[in-house]
């Protein structure tokens, strides 16, 4: 008999479970200094992004200088 499963949005059981095994593995202290490098991460990925986008549309302009 085949077995479906549905991979949907995790339960309130589903979370608690996942937090006790983060706090298992890597302990109270631990978990904040994780979440604050998670956190500087996203933040200069966000800001990597953003500096990207003017060089590109400097690209597009034409310099009437050069002309």
């Amino acid at each position: 008999m085949a077995t479906i499963i549905l991979l949907g949005t995790p339960g309130p059981f589903e979370i608690i479970l996942i937090v006790v095994i983060l706090l298992l593995l890597f302990g109270g202290r631990k978990i904040p200094e994780l979440m604050r490098g998670l956190g500087q991460g996203m933040k200069e990925f966000k800001k990597a992004t953003r500096d990207d986008a003017p060089e590109e549309k400097k690209k597009d302009v034409i310099d009437p200088e050069k002309e």
